[in-house]
């Protein structure tokens, strides 16, 4: 594990995304425990596109314009969709009638993390062109070396996520007490996640 691999990850994973703002709004709009659940749901999600590119499945996507469009609009309508929810839900983010931290609903804020980032086929093409890079030319197995990068990289990202989701959470009492702040950041968020839909929408592979 070289130096280089590491600080590259780490610029990589601070850069703000889909999966960073998911996590921000969970924990300023749901607390500590749907930030965490967050982070924990978006994690997941990057293990198939490193999956895909460890097996080459990856090249096939960025090969297949069908294949890449059906993947792309499909995390489009449902960047789109959590936006709408967003946007029309009480309290907590996404409108769920279980309390933000019973089981039930963390589940469910872990699932839609894991769906943001399955749904994204830019993350594999990006796995595609970054663990190779990192993968010594006379690894005796190249696999079991992209392996170790792909498992040193979600540690990476669920840490970092989980700081953010924190950062959050403990300004969620300031912002908890007054309803239209709420109702001011469900709605920041909502067009932020459409905004995202959008620039996923005209996205090239």
């Amino acid at each position: 594990m070289t130096p280089e691999f590491l600080l590259t990850s780490l610029i990589v994973v601070l850069m703000p995304g889909t999966g960073v703002i998911y996590t921000l709004s969970c924990g300023l709009l749901q607390g500590r425990a749907a930030s965490i659940a967050a982070a924990f749901g978006c994690t997941v999600g990057i293990l198939p596109h490193m999956s895909a590119s460890m097996l080459g499945l990856a090249a096939l996507l960025h090969a297949s314009a069908l294949a890449f469009q059906t993947v792309k609009f499909a995390g489009v309508a449902y960047l789109l969709y959590l936006a709408w929810q967003m946007w029309r839900a009480g309290p907590s983010p996404v409108a769920e009638p279980e309390a933000a931290g019973a089981p039930r609903g963390l589940a469910r804020v872990a699932v839609r993390g894991v769906l943001i980032n399955i749904l994204n086929p830019k993350l594999s093409i990006f796995f595609l062109a970054f663990l190779p890079q990192f993968t010594p030319a006379r690894a005796v197995d190249p696999l079991w070396a992209m392996a170790g990068h792909s498992a040193v990289f979600m540690a990476m990202t669920f840490v970092v996520f989980v700081l953010y989701g924190m950062f959050a959470a403990l300004a969620r009492a300031r912002v908890m007490s007054s309803p239209k702040v709420m109702r001011w950041l469900r709605r920041s968020f909502a067009g932020v996640f459409a905004a995202l839909g959008a620039r996923l929408a005209f996205t090239d592979r």
